[in-house]
């Protein structure tokens, strides 16, 4: 059982390692815990490349390069990780430029907005460096060879 889903169960271990390293690489890096990364998206290593990663490099080992599933999840790698350095890194700049504008106003006009709409926290961490993606790449290449080779 486990050998015919080494894929699926690489890509899951592979991203769960990836979340679980966050905090430690965190740490690294600040000199300080933050726990609750591991449950954040966005972040070193990307875990959704290391996810899509281990399974396309999975599917082409155990299906051969060669098969149509192979082509199908490396095209759904490269959704996914183009998705996680670009489209949701920007969205979350776009957050920040944002958050930045409303703070200058209400400074500049020494006022507080009503609305609720403007006092709402939202996430401006979303999306990954090129350097994060990476990261996830050789995280998720190596659990799936690991798997590959020691099952």
């Amino acid at each position: 059982m486990i050998k015919s889903m080494y894929p699926f169960w690489s890509a899951i271990i592979s991203a769960l390692i990836a979340q679980g390293l966050k905090p430690i690489i965190y740490y690294i890096r600040n000199h300080k815990w933050n726990f609750w990364l591991i449950k954040e998206s966005g972040g070193m290593p990307s875990s959704h490349t290391a996810l899509v990663t281990a399974l396309a490099l999975s599917v082409g080992l155990q299906e051969h390069f060669s098969s149509t599933i192979f082509a199908v999840t490396a095209a759904l790698a490269v959704i996914v990780i183009y998705d996680a350095a670009n489209v949701r890194y920007y969205s979350g700049q776009n957050i920040k430029v944002t958050q930045q504008l409303v703070k200058d106003v209400q400074e500049n006009l020494h006022t507080e907005f009503d609305d609720p709409i403007y006092q709402i926290k939202l996430k401006d961490v979303l999306g990954h460096r090129w350097t994060e993606v990476v990261g996830g790449l050789f995280l998720g290449a190596a659990i799936s060879l690991i798997f590959h080779y020691c099952l």
